[in-house]
């Protein structure tokens, strides 16, 4: 499975799984031609989430968020922020959040790991 393939399968799960923990998902894969794209825009009760998602198929090189460092979170950061001013919907406080989704070659497990930490800091 090529990377972009294997980024929007995950992107895919993390929407799944977002909806189902009550999130309403607002935008996907929004772009910002200085600073980059954010994966999923979701809403959170009143919070405004900018979520970024790593997908891997093995940890074997590290984990999904060991990819969200210093830089790609500034970025990420800078994307919000040029976001907000034109946000349509309303909301009383915004996060970055990072998702993990591991893809699973274990016959017996029948569904990816899913990691969410939520309000993401400098990892």
């Amino acid at each position: 499975m090529s990377n972009k393939i294997k980024g929007k399968y995950g992107e895919d799960i993390a929407v799944k799984y977002l909806i189902k923990n009550g999130c309403k998902i607002i935008e996907r894969n929004y772009h910002f031609s200085r600073y980059g794209e954010i994966d999923i825009i979701a809403l959170d009760k009143s919070t405004l989430c900018f979520i970024e998602v790593k997908t891997r198929s093995t940890e074997k090189f590290g984990t999904g968020f060991e990819a969200v460092d210093k830089t790609k979170l500034s970025k990420i950061f800078k994307c919000a922020l040029s976001y907000l001013p034109v946000a349509k919907i309303p909301y009383k406080n915004y996060r970055i959040d990072a998702i993990s989704i591991l893809l699973t070659t274990n016959k017996d497990a029948k569904e990816p790991k899913i990691t969410h930490i939520k309000n993401v800091e400098f990892l």
